[in-house]
């Protein structure tokens, strides 16, 4: 079973040309990740500064491994979060049966 990722990024006014451009970037690099599962990133039909962005790990050490990333540290934390006006993550544990 996955630990799974949510991702909603809002971008500032303005800005949700660049964040889709910084999604664009760090996805196939995300993908490519040892403990990637699967990253899909979506933009909002109502709202074009709205991301959402689903993340499979195969574990939460995984998903850490991919915050301290090398292209997760420049893209997202060197550029990306200063042109968001809100962030919000939550990370799901599988369920037993």
């Amino acid at each position: 079973m996955a630990y799974v990722v949510l991702a909603i990024w809002t971008a500032r006014d303005g800005e949700e040309n660049a964040v889709a451009d910084i999604i664009r970037t760090i996805t196939p690099l995300s993908r490519a990740e040892p403990g990637n599962l699967g990253y899909e990133a979506h933009v909002c039909a109502d709202d074009p500064r709205r991301f959402m962005i689903y993340e499979r790990y195969v574990d939460a050490a995984a998903f850490e491994a991919h915050r301290a990333s090398e292209h997760f540290q420049k893209y997202v934390v060197g550029d990306c979060l200063a042109r968001l006006a809100s962030r919000e993550v939550t990370a799901y544990e599988p369920l037993a049966p």
